[in-house]
């Protein structure tokens, strides 16, 4: 970042770059600015943005009535970008399979939007040291997900900011409107995913990829399979998979005489007790008291929570 600059100027807030191929002027456009103050979009000349990449993000928006999920790449320069694209575009997935292959974020990269055929957008990744391109091999059936983690784990130790975006002055205030009762699916998956700290952005990634936005337009059986799914991540580096697995059927699905919640509560003092008893022998600690102050769920209005 450079020096700060006093007096009059434009708002600290983040500039965002959204991936778009537009041709004007006879020259091919990878992205724009958009200005929701002024309701203008500004084609971006420049298709290479140099910076040091904070993080990534996945983000829910909302164009034309349809939910819309969105990778955000946060990057500080001269000031502090953030490229957005749509998780299912090419840009994304080519970023991601360079990005996967970085083992240092510590030092500057180059992002650079490469306008192809028709609306396609390539994203291509440098480092600018050595002018030397990050190749990688194109794999439409990658596990895109796996890499958006595994990126977000090497980039964790990395600054992080707020990333406020402008409203538009000529926006509708909100209703006052009294808020609609959570459903049971949807309070159901914030339970869990609050009692284990799952990450928000992997639930809302993997309804996406079922086509819903909330655990409640599913059916009760694939919400099954996200609770499950939930509590096996948590399990992942506490137990043997198969025993996990073995003991969630029995306690867990098996329970008939108690509520979900309870024997979740079980089922993860047995997991917590196996990996006691792997690491100190016969040694046994004493099970964790989920219903302490700070094991419980919040209480928040959204089954998302506030994390």
């Amino acid at each position: 970042m450079g020096e700060i600059k006093l007096g009059l100027g434009h708002p600290p807030l983040p500039i965002y770059l959204y991936v778009d191929k537009e041709l004007a002027d006879n020259y091919t456009y990878g992205w724009h600015h958009y200005d929701p103050q002024q309701d203008k979009k500004t084609l971006v000349a420049d298709r290479a943005l140099t910076g040091y990449i904070s993080e990534i993000k996945l983000t829910s928006k909302d164009f034309k009535g349809k939910e819309n999920l969105k990778l955000d790449i946060v990057v500080l320069a001269d000031e502090l970008y953030v490229i957005r694209s749509g998780i299912e575009t090419i840009f994304t997935k080519s970023f991601l399979l360079a990005a996967s292959l970085i083992e240092d974020y510590n030092k500057p990269l180059t992002i650079v939007a490469n306008p192809g055929d028709e609306k396609v957008v390539f994203c291509s990744i440098f480092n600018p040291q050595i002018r030397k391109r990050i190749r990688y091999q194109w794999d439409a059936n990658a596990d895109f997900a796996g890499m958006i983690e595994r990126i977000q784990i090497r980039l964790s130790t990395n600054p992080k900011y707020e990333l406020e975006e402008e409203v538009s002055s000529t926006a509708s205030p909100p209703t006052n409107s009294k808020s609609a009762e959570v459903h049971p699916q949807d309070l159901r998956v914030k339970q869990v995913r609050t009692l284990m700290d799952y990450p928000v952005d992997l639930i809302r990634e993997w309804l996406q990829f079922q086509d819903a936005k909330f655990p409640s337009q599913l059916p009760a059986s694939k919400v099954d399979q996200l609770v499950k799914t939930i509590c096996l991540a948590w399990a992942a580096d506490k137990a043997d998979p198969y025993r996990a697995a073995s003991s969630y059927e029995q306690q867990v699905l098996g329970a008939s005489d108690v509520d979900e919640m309870t024997a979740i509560k079980a089922w993860m003092n047995y997991v917590h007790g196996q990996r006691v008893a792997v690491s100190a022998g016969s040694k046994r600690l004493p099970p964790l008291d989920w219903d302490k102050p700070g094991y419980q769920e919040a209480g928040h209005s959204d089954f998302y929570g506030d994390r």
